[in-house]
Protein backbone atom coordinates (compact mmCIF):
# COMPACT_ATOMS: atom_id res chain seq x y z
CA UNK A 1 0.00 0.00 0.00
CA UNK A 2 1.41 3.42 -0.90
CA UNK A 3 2.42 5.98 1.46
CA UNK A 4 -0.66 8.61 2.34
CA UNK A 5 -0.03 12.20 2.69
CA UNK A 6 -3.23 14.15 3.52
CA UNK A 7 -2.38 17.47 1.18
CA UNK A 8 -5.50 19.52 2.92
CA UNK A 9 -7.54 16.64 1.02
CA UNK A 10 -11.38 16.72 2.26
CA UNK A 11 -12.99 13.98 3.94
CA UNK A 12 -16.36 12.81 5.50
CA UNK A 13 -17.71 11.99 8.61
CA UNK A 14 -20.30 8.83 8.00
CA UNK A 15 -23.39 9.89 7.75
CA UNK A 16 -26.17 11.47 5.60
CA UNK A 17 -29.62 12.20 5.65
CA UNK A 18 -30.44 10.91 2.26
CA UNK A 19 -33.70 8.23 1.55
CA UNK A 20 -31.28 5.45 -0.44
CA UNK A 21 -27.42 4.38 -0.31
CA UNK A 22 -27.36 5.22 -4.10
CA UNK A 23 -28.47 8.45 -3.72
CA UNK A 24 -25.90 8.95 -0.57
CA UNK A 25 -22.70 7.34 -2.56
CA UNK A 26 -23.25 9.34 -5.32
CA UNK A 27 -23.09 12.45 -3.14
CA UNK A 28 -19.93 11.59 -1.30
CA UNK A 29 -18.24 11.03 -4.85
CA UNK A 30 -19.25 13.72 -6.17
CA UNK A 31 -17.87 16.16 -3.20
CA UNK A 32 -15.23 13.85 -2.30
CA UNK A 33 -13.67 11.86 -4.96
CA UNK A 34 -10.63 11.75 -3.77
CA UNK A 35 -11.03 10.50 0.04
CA UNK A 36 -14.64 8.78 -0.34
CA UNK A 37 -16.16 6.55 2.44
CA UNK A 38 -19.11 4.58 2.77
CA UNK A 39 -22.18 6.04 4.41
CA UNK A 40 -24.29 5.37 6.95
CA UNK A 41 -28.12 6.23 6.90
CA UNK A 42 -29.21 6.67 10.82
CA UNK A 43 -32.93 7.17 9.74
CA UNK A 44 -32.71 3.07 9.49
CA UNK A 45 -32.47 1.58 12.65
CA UNK A 46 -30.36 -1.10 11.88
CA UNK A 47 -27.85 1.77 11.33
CA UNK A 48 -27.82 3.56 14.55
CA UNK A 49 -24.77 3.80 16.13
CA UNK A 50 -25.07 1.75 18.80
CA UNK A 51 -26.44 -1.34 16.82
CA UNK A 52 -25.01 -1.06 13.34
CA UNK A 53 -21.66 -3.14 14.51
CA UNK A 54 -23.22 -5.61 17.33
CA UNK A 55 -24.05 -8.33 15.42
CA UNK A 56 -21.67 -11.04 16.42
CA UNK A 57 -21.27 -10.17 19.88
CA UNK A 58 -22.41 -13.23 22.72
CA UNK A 59 -25.12 -12.53 24.48
CA UNK A 60 -26.73 -10.40 22.13
CA UNK A 61 -31.13 -10.35 22.50
CA UNK A 62 -33.38 -7.99 20.91
CA UNK A 63 -35.06 -6.12 23.49
CA UNK A 64 -38.55 -4.40 23.43
CA UNK A 65 -36.30 -1.05 21.95
CA UNK A 66 -32.93 -1.63 21.61
CA UNK A 67 -30.30 -4.97 21.74
CA UNK A 68 -29.06 -5.81 25.01
CA UNK A 69 -26.71 -8.48 26.49
CA UNK A 70 -28.11 -10.55 28.16
CA UNK A 71 -24.94 -12.25 30.68
CA UNK A 72 -27.66 -14.57 32.64
CA UNK A 73 -28.90 -16.18 30.26
CA UNK A 74 -27.91 -20.19 30.70
CA UNK A 75 -26.27 -20.27 27.08
CA UNK A 76 -24.22 -16.86 27.93
CA UNK A 77 -20.92 -18.79 28.72
CA UNK A 78 -20.81 -20.96 25.64
CA UNK A 79 -21.77 -18.28 22.97
CA UNK A 80 -18.70 -16.34 24.79
CA UNK A 81 -16.57 -19.62 24.40
CA UNK A 82 -17.50 -19.97 20.98
CA UNK A 83 -16.82 -16.65 20.28
CA UNK A 84 -12.83 -16.44 21.72
CA UNK A 85 -12.84 -19.94 20.12
CA UNK A 86 -13.72 -18.49 16.74
CA UNK A 87 -11.71 -14.88 17.11
CA UNK A 88 -8.69 -17.54 17.95
CA UNK A 89 -9.35 -19.49 14.75
CA UNK A 90 -9.34 -16.22 12.83
CA UNK A 91 -6.46 -14.44 14.00
CA UNK A 92 -4.68 -17.68 13.44
CA UNK A 93 -5.91 -18.01 9.86
CA UNK A 94 -7.22 -21.58 10.57
CA UNK A 95 -10.37 -19.75 9.58
CA UNK A 96 -11.07 -17.21 6.64
CA UNK A 97 -11.96 -14.21 8.15
CA UNK A 98 -14.60 -13.71 5.03
CA UNK A 99 -16.40 -16.76 6.52
CA UNK A 100 -16.71 -15.61 9.88
CA UNK A 101 -19.17 -13.26 12.52
CA UNK A 102 -16.31 -10.46 12.11
CA UNK A 103 -17.85 -8.84 8.78
CA UNK A 104 -20.28 -6.31 7.44
CA UNK A 105 -23.67 -7.99 6.33
CA UNK A 106 -25.76 -6.04 3.69
CA UNK A 107 -28.80 -6.19 6.33
CA UNK A 108 -26.57 -3.79 8.63
CA UNK A 109 -24.17 -2.09 6.22
CA UNK A 110 -26.05 -1.50 3.23
CA UNK A 111 -23.85 1.77 2.26
CA UNK A 112 -20.59 -0.48 2.47
CA UNK A 113 -21.45 -2.59 -0.10
CA UNK A 114 -23.26 0.19 -2.76
CA UNK A 115 -19.95 2.24 -2.49
CA UNK A 116 -17.83 -0.93 -3.33
CA UNK A 117 -20.37 -1.24 -6.28
CA UNK A 118 -19.95 1.92 -7.08
CA UNK A 119 -16.25 3.00 -6.33
CA UNK A 120 -14.86 1.13 -9.42
CA UNK A 121 -14.87 3.68 -12.13
CA UNK A 122 -13.08 5.94 -9.40
CA UNK A 123 -9.82 4.38 -8.68
CA UNK A 124 -8.00 6.83 -10.79
CA UNK A 125 -9.18 9.67 -8.66
CA UNK A 126 -8.07 8.12 -5.11
CA UNK A 127 -5.70 9.39 -3.11
CA UNK A 128 -7.09 6.96 -0.04
CA UNK A 129 -10.58 4.94 0.47
CA UNK A 130 -12.01 5.73 3.93
CA UNK A 131 -14.16 3.62 6.00
CA UNK A 132 -15.71 3.78 10.01
CA UNK A 133 -16.83 2.23 12.82
CA UNK A 134 -17.95 3.13 16.28
CA UNK A 135 -15.19 3.12 18.39
CA UNK A 136 -15.02 0.24 21.66
CA UNK A 137 -15.33 3.04 24.65
CA UNK A 138 -18.50 4.49 22.82
CA UNK A 139 -19.52 1.13 22.18
CA UNK A 140 -18.76 -0.54 25.27
CA UNK A 141 -20.34 2.07 27.27
CA UNK A 142 -23.48 2.85 25.60
CA UNK A 143 -24.08 -1.13 25.44
CA UNK A 144 -26.19 -2.36 28.41
CA UNK A 145 -27.06 -6.25 29.99
CA UNK A 146 -30.06 -7.21 31.52
CA UNK A 147 -29.35 -4.84 34.33
CA UNK A 148 -28.92 -1.78 32.51
CA UNK A 149 -25.34 -1.44 33.31
CA UNK A 150 -23.19 -0.15 30.69
CA UNK A 151 -21.08 -3.58 29.80
CA UNK A 152 -17.68 -1.73 29.87
CA UNK A 153 -17.48 -2.59 33.48
CA UNK A 154 -18.22 -6.42 32.71
CA UNK A 155 -14.51 -7.33 31.44
CA UNK A 156 -15.61 -10.22 29.52
CA UNK A 157 -18.07 -8.03 27.93
CA UNK A 158 -16.00 -5.47 27.20
CA UNK A 159 -13.11 -7.65 25.86
CA UNK A 160 -15.42 -9.00 23.19
CA UNK A 161 -16.54 -5.92 22.10
CA UNK A 162 -12.78 -4.91 21.51
CA UNK A 163 -12.10 -8.02 19.46
CA UNK A 164 -15.34 -7.91 17.90
CA UNK A 165 -14.58 -4.62 16.25
CA UNK A 166 -10.97 -5.10 15.99
CA UNK A 167 -11.67 -7.75 13.15
CA UNK A 168 -14.91 -5.96 11.80
CA UNK A 169 -12.49 -3.19 11.36
CA UNK A 170 -9.71 -5.57 9.37
CA UNK A 171 -12.42 -6.86 7.79
CA UNK A 172 -13.17 -3.48 6.26
CA UNK A 173 -9.32 -2.79 5.51
CA UNK A 174 -9.17 -5.64 3.82
CA UNK A 175 -11.99 -5.38 1.36
CA UNK A 176 -11.01 -1.85 0.79
CA UNK A 177 -7.33 -2.60 -0.03
CA UNK A 178 -8.58 -4.38 -3.14
CA UNK A 179 -8.39 -0.66 -4.56
CA UNK A 180 -4.71 -0.96 -3.91
CA UNK A 181 -4.74 2.75 -2.23
CA UNK A 182 -4.22 3.55 1.19
CA UNK A 183 -7.11 2.71 2.99
CA UNK A 184 -8.08 4.96 6.58
CA UNK A 185 -10.85 2.92 9.02
CA UNK A 186 -11.97 5.88 11.68
CA UNK A 187 -13.18 4.89 15.25
CA UNK A 188 -15.90 7.14 15.83
CA UNK A 189 -15.58 7.74 19.41
CA UNK A 190 -18.00 10.48 21.05
CA UNK A 191 -18.42 8.92 24.48
CA UNK A 192 -14.64 9.79 25.32
CA UNK A 193 -16.48 13.29 25.44
CA UNK A 194 -17.51 12.32 29.15
CA UNK A 195 -13.67 10.78 30.04
CA UNK A 196 -13.21 12.54 33.67
CA UNK A 197 -17.02 13.30 34.28
CA UNK A 198 -18.62 11.00 37.17
CA UNK A 199 -20.03 9.09 34.28
CA UNK A 200 -16.69 7.97 34.15
CA UNK A 201 -15.50 7.98 37.59
CA UNK A 202 -14.50 4.40 37.60
CA UNK A 203 -12.92 4.04 34.09
CA UNK A 204 -9.18 4.75 33.94
CA UNK A 205 -6.66 5.85 31.61
CA UNK A 206 -5.05 2.75 31.27
CA UNK A 207 -8.33 1.01 30.52
CA UNK A 208 -9.28 3.67 27.46
CA UNK A 209 -5.91 3.62 25.95
CA UNK A 210 -6.09 -0.20 26.09
CA UNK A 211 -9.01 -0.77 24.20
CA UNK A 212 -7.83 2.34 21.31
CA UNK A 213 -4.83 0.34 20.97
CA UNK A 214 -5.95 -2.95 20.21
CA UNK A 215 -8.45 -2.32 17.58
CA UNK A 216 -5.68 0.38 15.90
CA UNK A 217 -3.25 -2.62 15.98
CA UNK A 218 -5.51 -4.63 13.98
CA UNK A 219 -5.98 -1.70 11.24
CA UNK A 220 -2.08 -1.84 11.53
CA UNK A 221 -1.79 -5.04 11.22
CA UNK A 222 -4.01 -5.64 7.61
CA UNK A 223 -1.59 -2.14 6.39
CA UNK A 224 -4.34 0.70 7.19
CA UNK A 225 -4.34 4.07 8.75
CA UNK A 226 -6.12 4.45 11.86
CA UNK A 227 -7.97 7.37 13.13
CA UNK A 228 -10.16 8.88 15.94
CA UNK A 229 -12.91 10.68 15.56
CA UNK A 230 -14.54 12.67 18.91
CA UNK A 231 -17.04 15.53 17.94
CA UNK A 232 -16.78 17.14 20.98
CA UNK A 233 -14.00 18.16 23.84
CA UNK A 234 -12.56 15.33 25.35
CA UNK A 235 -9.22 14.99 26.99
CA UNK A 236 -7.15 14.90 23.55
CA UNK A 237 -3.78 13.77 25.40
CA UNK A 238 -5.45 10.32 25.62
CA UNK A 239 -6.05 10.36 21.70
CA UNK A 240 -2.78 12.09 20.47
CA UNK A 241 -0.50 9.81 22.64
CA UNK A 242 -1.99 6.91 21.41
CA UNK A 243 -1.09 4.75 18.37
CA UNK A 244 -3.81 6.62 16.00
CA UNK A 245 -2.03 8.04 12.90
CA UNK A 246 -4.90 10.38 12.64
CA UNK A 247 -7.02 12.76 15.12
CA UNK A 248 -10.14 14.10 14.27
CA UNK A 249 -11.65 17.16 15.97
CA UNK A 250 -14.07 19.38 15.62
CA UNK A 251 -12.18 22.65 15.01
CA UNK A 252 -15.37 24.92 14.52
CA UNK A 253 -16.11 25.03 18.45
CA UNK A 254 -13.56 23.20 20.34
CA UNK A 255 -10.19 24.39 18.84
CA UNK A 256 -9.23 26.68 22.23
CA UNK A 257 -9.84 23.33 24.32
CA UNK A 258 -7.84 21.21 21.62
CA UNK A 259 -4.47 23.93 21.30
CA UNK A 260 -4.08 23.37 25.53
CA UNK A 261 -2.51 20.36 24.72
CA UNK A 262 0.04 22.22 22.38
CA UNK A 263 2.94 19.66 23.54
CA UNK A 264 0.60 16.74 21.97
CA UNK A 265 0.16 18.29 18.95
CA UNK A 266 3.58 19.43 18.60
CA UNK A 267 4.85 15.71 18.90
CA UNK A 268 2.09 13.71 16.93
CA UNK A 269 2.59 16.86 13.72
CA UNK A 270 6.16 16.13 14.67
CA UNK A 271 6.29 12.14 14.45
CA UNK A 272 3.62 12.31 11.08
CA UNK A 273 0.43 12.30 12.60
CA UNK A 274 -2.79 13.55 10.62
CA UNK A 275 -5.44 15.87 11.64
CA UNK A 276 -9.07 16.12 10.43
CA UNK A 277 -9.94 19.34 11.26
CA UNK A 278 -13.78 19.30 11.64
CA UNK A 279 -13.80 22.93 10.43
CA UNK A 280 -17.27 22.93 8.88
CA UNK A 281 -19.98 22.95 11.62
CA UNK A 282 -22.40 19.98 11.17
CA UNK A 283 -23.55 19.95 14.73
CA UNK A 284 -24.81 23.48 14.47
CA UNK A 285 -27.50 24.67 11.64
CA UNK A 286 -27.60 27.88 12.36
CA UNK A 287 -24.01 27.93 12.04
CA UNK A 288 -24.10 25.67 8.45
CA UNK A 289 -26.16 28.57 7.26
CA UNK A 290 -24.12 31.57 8.31
CA UNK A 291 -20.62 30.55 7.46
CA UNK A 292 -19.08 31.04 3.92
CA UNK A 293 -16.25 29.05 2.01
CA UNK A 294 -14.20 32.58 3.05
CA UNK A 295 -15.13 32.48 6.96
CA UNK A 296 -14.22 29.45 7.86
CA UNK A 297 -10.76 29.30 5.55
CA UNK A 298 -10.17 32.57 7.79
CA UNK A 299 -10.92 30.81 11.13
CA UNK A 300 -8.56 27.74 9.71
CA UNK A 301 -5.82 29.84 9.25
CA UNK A 302 -5.83 31.68 12.15
CA UNK A 303 -6.04 28.12 14.28
CA UNK A 304 -3.60 27.09 12.06
CA UNK A 305 -1.37 30.36 13.19
CA UNK A 306 -1.48 28.94 16.52
CA UNK A 307 -0.19 25.72 15.50
CA UNK A 308 2.55 27.35 13.66
CA UNK A 309 3.48 29.20 16.62
CA UNK A 310 4.40 25.77 18.07
CA UNK A 311 7.46 25.59 15.13
CA UNK A 312 5.37 23.75 12.69
CA UNK A 313 5.71 25.00 9.02
CA UNK A 314 2.61 25.86 7.18
CA UNK A 315 3.44 23.66 4.49
CA UNK A 316 4.23 20.82 6.89
CA UNK A 317 0.37 21.29 8.48
CA UNK A 318 -1.06 21.43 5.73
CA UNK A 319 0.43 18.38 4.41
CA UNK A 320 -1.08 16.31 7.60
CA UNK A 321 -3.86 17.92 7.63
CA UNK A 322 -7.77 17.11 6.52
CA UNK A 323 -10.67 19.00 5.94
CA UNK A 324 -13.91 17.36 7.62
CA UNK A 325 -17.22 18.39 8.57
CA UNK A 326 -17.50 18.67 12.75
CA UNK A 327 -19.10 15.24 12.62
CA UNK A 328 -22.04 12.91 10.69
CA UNK A 329 -24.51 15.12 8.88
CA UNK A 330 -26.98 12.52 9.19
CA UNK A 331 -29.30 14.69 11.90
CA UNK A 332 -29.46 17.32 9.23
CA UNK A 333 -31.90 18.70 6.66
CA UNK A 334 -30.86 17.33 3.11
CA UNK A 335 -30.11 21.00 1.71
CA UNK A 336 -28.05 21.64 4.73
CA UNK A 337 -26.39 18.02 4.16
CA UNK A 338 -25.44 19.19 1.21
CA UNK A 339 -24.30 22.74 1.85
CA UNK A 340 -22.14 20.78 4.66
CA UNK A 341 -20.27 18.70 1.41
CA UNK A 342 -19.58 22.01 -1.02
CA UNK A 343 -18.27 23.59 2.08
CA UNK A 344 -15.95 20.86 3.20
CA UNK A 345 -15.30 20.80 -0.75
CA UNK A 346 -14.21 24.51 -1.58
CA UNK A 347 -12.49 25.10 1.98
CA UNK A 348 -10.13 22.28 1.10
CA UNK A 349 -9.59 24.00 -2.26
CA UNK A 350 -8.99 27.11 -1.33
CA UNK A 351 -6.66 26.18 1.67
CA UNK A 352 -4.74 23.76 -0.77
CA UNK A 353 -4.47 26.87 -3.56
CA UNK A 354 -3.69 29.63 -1.20
CA UNK A 355 -0.57 27.36 0.99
Amino acid sequence: MTTFQANGLPALIGSLPVSNHNEATRLVLDYTPEIPLWIQLPARKEEGMMTQFLPGLPGLTAGKNKFFINTENDSFETDLLEFYEEYIAVTENETALSDSRFVLSIETAAGFFEFMKQLDGYAPLLAAVKGQITGPITLATGTFDQNDKAVFYDERCRDAIVKLLALKARWQVRQLSTYDHPVIIFFDEPALAGFGSSAFISISREDITACLNEVIESVHDEGGLAGIHVCANTEWSLILNSTADIVSFDAYSYFDRFILYSDEIKSFLTAGGILAWGIVPTLNSEALEKETCDSLVALWKKQAGQIEALGIERSLLIAQSLITPSCGAGSLSQSLAVRALELTRDVSIKIRKNK
